[in-house]
């Protein structure tokens, strides 16, 4: 450890060099998440529904889990989107637009036993999907 009239400046070196071996600071400052993202470092993004589909969870976990297929707005990329709750799929249609976010599994991965799936949606046709689900409001049509 350096002692005298200059450690400060070494110790700040030191410091600088040290932070780029970690994780969460070198994705930061080489903008790794935008450059792969679908959403391109935004949280929300739109898209358009292209087909339903129905997943198989992963092991040791057994059941259907419903997803959408939706092509974003703003790069014409295609994502698989998971519909949230009880019945939400039946109120997403093919060639809706939705709201889309991510689902939040630890390091912008997947959630659970959800195979591959990063994402969930929040809204159809600019009515948030929850209220549409409760029957509070009414899906509007296109």
């Amino acid at each position: 450890m350096p002692y005298g009239e200059y450690a400060g400046g070494v110790l700040e070196k030191k410091r600088k060099k040290q932070r780029w071996k970690k994780k969460w600071w070198k994705r930061t400052k080489l903008r790794l998440k935008e450059k792969y993202d679908p959403l391109e470092g935004a949280n929300m993004a739109k898209g358009i529904v292209l087909e339903k589909r129905v997943l198989e969870q992963k092991q040791p976990h057994s059941g259907l889990i419903k997803c959408v297929r939706v092509q974003l707005v703003k790069n014409n990329k295609v994502i698989t989107v998971f519909a949230p709750r009880d019945g939400a799929i039946n109120f997403i249609d093919e060639h809706d637009e939705v709201a889309v976010e991510g689902l939040g599994g630890s390091q912008r991965g997947q959630m659970g036993s959800i195979p591959g799936v990063r994402y969930k949606v929040v809204a159809v046709n600019g009515v948030s999907l929850e209220m549409v689900r409760l029957k509070l409001k009414g899906k509007p049509k296109r």
